[in-house]
Order: C-alpha cells, then structure tokens, then sequence
C-alpha cells in the first residue's frame, strides 16, 4: 500500500511539472499568433507601457481555453512515454499494478484541473474578455504616432497625404514639402507646395498644426460652382502664394478608452447564469413577436376571406351566406376582368412575400442572438471535458509509442490538436449558420475524440501492439490470404 502512494506522489510530481512547463510554452506560442493578428492595432501607436502590459495579460487570459487542452495532452504523452522509455511503465505493470491503477491520480488531478477550467471560462474569461475588446477598439481609435518619413508619401493624417523629401533633425524643420488635402473629398482636394514648413501639436493635444513657409496652394473650384449655380461647368482652379500659411488638423494623440458598459450586453461578457437568463428572455421575446407576426397575417393580411377546401364563404348579410365557387367565379369574368384579377393577386401574393420575408429577417436577428449565446454557454462546458479526453488519449498513446522527451510527443501533439482545432472550428461555424443545433456543432469535437480515447486506454489496458509495424504486416497478410482464398474458390 505505501508503495502505491509512493508511485502516487511519484507520477503526479513528474506529471505537474511536466504540465505546468508545457502550459507556459502553449501560452506563449498562442500568445504570439494572437499578438500577430492584432500587431496592427499595437505597432506605432505610441502608448505606454503599462497599456502594453494590460493588453498582455488580457490576452493571456483569452488563449487559455486553447493551451489548457493541449498542455494537458503534451504532458501526459511525454509523461508516459517517459515511463514506458525507461521501462518503469513494464515495473509496475509486473508489480501487478494495472494501467487504469497508474492513471486513476493523474485522472483525479486532471479531474481537478478541468473543474478549474471550468470556473475560469465562467467566472474570470467573461471580465478579461470584456476589458480585453474594450482595450482593443480603444487601441484601434487612437491616431499613431506620427512619423513622417523622408522621400515617400505620409499618409497617417487622415485626410492628407504628406511628402518630405528632407528632414532637419537638430531644428525639426520639413523641406520641400507637398501636401495632398482630400479632407473635404477628392472632388475638394487642395495641393499645396512649400519650401519649408514644420509640425507642432497644440496644447491639449487634439490638434496637428502645420506651418507652411515659402508656397503655393492649389484649390479644384469646380464643386464649388456646381453648389452655387447648380452647372457643371468647368472652373479654373485657384492659384495662392504664400510666405507663411497654418493649417489647424484634427489628430487627437491622447489615449481614450472604450466605454465597457457597451459590452456587456455581448455573449463573450457573460458567465452560465447570465447566459441562460439572456437565451430564455430572448426565446420569450421572438416567441412573442412571432405570434404577433402570424396573427397579423392571419386577420389582416389575409384578404379578408375564410377559405374552406376550395369555397369561400362570402358574407350577405348577418343571417345568410352564399356560397360560390372560386373556379365558377372567375370563369364568369370577361378577359380583361380575369387578367384585372390576376394581376391584382399577384401583387398581393407579392406583398404577402415580402412580409414573410421582413418577418423573418426581424425574427432572424433574436435567433442569431439566441445561437451566439447557446454556443458560448456550450463552450464553457466543451473546454472542461476537453481537457479529460486529451488525458484519455495522451496517456495512454505514451504508454503505448514509449517514446518520451519533445521529438515524437510533440510531433503527435500538435497534429492531435490540429485535428481538434480543425473538428471544433467545423462544429463552430455549422452551430453560427443554423446548419446544426448548437449543442451538435460545440460537441462535435468531443463526440469525434471520445471513442478515440476510450479506445486507446483499452489498447494500452490490454498492452495491443498498435504502432508496432510487425502487428500490422501480420494482419495485412492475414487479410491478404482470405481475399485469394475467396478469389479462388471454385
């Protein structure tokens, strides 16, 4: 019994390190694809260090649901490979030590680890989400820093195009300049040309101002006179000199942030209780307006006439009704009253088409709402049990390939996680465009790699030579012979 304990502690200290060594390399691989998608919104934009660090930590938190799986997959395949390279795997099962006995502390603990999960997507990922996209869109609003270049076209001034062919460092002056003015559209642009000129900011640093010395503006008159006289004549443009000219340019440089109140209300800001109470107010809701939508078309939309197979019942008079034949009724008609009363119901059987058609678009908006936040909710259950299946399959596939180290495990790793990345996104966009049910497309993943699991913990339970070649010649030869002995049979 304490030699079971001890192998207990043994595994689970070779497996935690192993875990958290692996959790950190996945996080900074995920990080660094997650910082290059959004490399545009951070480079030149001048912010500081401490909104740096705030959008790093942010960022971590988002690409924890992806690396928790895979560190957990890497660290129980090098785990158990290393057992079986070393032969300690084969001591234990001698000792008379089942496979399920050797995995049942490290299931528990990956048990625990999955529960963390779990808490972590419901209870810290929706707050670092929120703040995260609220970062974002503020970093996105912010002007970059400017920087005009020597020789090439500026264009970081929206509105303008600027061009410096040199620049004075120690005075900070700009020669030969040209700049394109299409602020008030290109129909509008001015060019101006200037020996010299030089940038500074005003005071409160919402304001770009530009001196120009030594110059000339050129202004396109034509949509001036097409607002004054209506005519599409054409106008000269107008030619001014200059000595010195100031252009006062929009360019706030300060750094506001994005109010998060605005993402409250988005499914990656909510946790499970939030999320059900939005998709049950929701489904009220559509199921209200729906209602509302066929009742209307039913009393008011229906010409007015209760159609029974074929006959109409058109009302006389309070006490009686007469009944005709719609058949009867048109054929009495003369032609042009036919294709009077053709004409008329196909518009308004248009009509009708266009109404279901705006019904639904006003319905598809709340189910499109409905559907992001059932796949949120699901996803919050779908990273815990991921984390279980890749236990499943990585423990037992190093029991079985006894190969440890980075080579082969890290190989066999990331083309597993491949395979679930590429399952998942599948499910993901079939559950996004109504192709599935929600619930289907997030566990889809999960349904896919369960009975692989399942089946390599039975292979590696049972010690089956299922990467050995030799296993697979034998069988293939065995299959080999039953096909010619059925070929051949007279």
């Amino acid at each position: 019994m304490k030699l079971v304990k001890k192998i207990d502690v043994y595994l689970l200290k070779n497996f935690l390190g192993l875990f958290f060594a692996t959790f950190f390399v996945c996080i900074f691989v995920l990080l660094m694809q997650f910082v290059w998608m959004h490399v545009k919104d951070l480079v030149g934009k001048g912010v500081e260090i401490s909104v740096l660090a705030e959008f790093f930590v942010y960022a971590i938190a988002s690409v924890v649901p992806l690396a928790l799986p895979l560190a957990i997959l890497l660290a129980s395949l090098i785990s158990f490979g290393n057992l079986g390279e070393k032969f300690e795997l084969t001591a234990m099962k001698a000792a008379g030590i089942s496979l399920f006995r050797i995995m049942r502390p490290l299931a528990v603990g990956v048990a625990f680890i999955s529960v963390g999960a779990f808490f972590f997507s419901n209870n810290v990922l929706p707050k670092s989400q929120m703040k995260l996209w609220a970062l974002i869109f503020s970093l996105r609003q912010k002007s970059p820093e400017l920087e005009i270049p020597e020789g090439e076209f500026y264009d970081g001034v929206s509105g303008y195009n600027i061009y410096v062919r040199h620049k004075d460092k120690k005075s900070g002056m700009l020669r030969d300049m040209m700049i394109y003015d299409y602020s008030n559209g290109f129909q509008n642009a001015t060019v101006m040309v200037a020996d010299s000129g030089k940038l500074a900011f005003s005071d409160d640093k919402k304001y770009l101002i530009l001196r120009l010395y030594s110059g000339e503006s050129f202004e396109n008159l034509n949509q001036q006179q097409q607002r004054a006289t209506g005519s599409q004549k054409n106008i000269p443009y107008r030619r001014e000199t200059f000595k010195e000219k100031q252009l006062l340019i929009d360019f706030d440089t300060e750094f506001n942030r994005y109010d998060e109140s605005v993402l409250e209300d988005q499914h990656v800001s909510k946790n499970v209780a939030q999320l059900i109470y939005s998709i049950d107010s929701v489904q009220v809701l559509a199921a209200q307006k729906g209602r509302e939508q066929s009742e209307n078309l039913v009393e008011n939309r229906y010409f007015g006439r209760e159609q029974k197979s074929g006959r109409i019942l058109i009302p006389v008079e309070q006490s009686e009704q007469a009944e005709y034949n719609i058949d009867s009724l048109f054929a009495h008609l003369s032609e042009t009253q036919q294709r009077n009363a053709m004409d008329v119901a196909v518009d308004k059987a248009t009509m009708q088409r266009d109404q279901v058609e705006y019904n639904a678009l006003l319905l598809d908006d709340s189910q499109r709402y409905i559907r992001k936040h059932e796949i949120e909710l699901y996803r919050k259950f779908t990273l815990a049990f991921a984390c279980l299946i890749f236990f499943f399959i990585g423990a037992p596939l190093g029991a079985i390939i006894r190969k440890g180290g980075l080579g082969t495990p890290v190989v066999i790793s990331v083309v597993m996680f491949i395979i679930y990345y590429i399952i998942d996104n599948t499910g993901y966009k079939m559950a996004r465009e109504a192709l599935w049910p929600c619930w289907a497309g997030m566990w889809l993943s999960s349904f896919v790699l369960l009975p692989i699991g399942i089946f390599l913990t039975y292979k590696a339970a049972t010690d089956a030579a299922l990467l050995n070649p030799e296993a697979w010649l034998k069988v293939w030869d065995k299959l080999k012979q039953k096909i010619h002995k059925q070929t051949h049979r007279p």
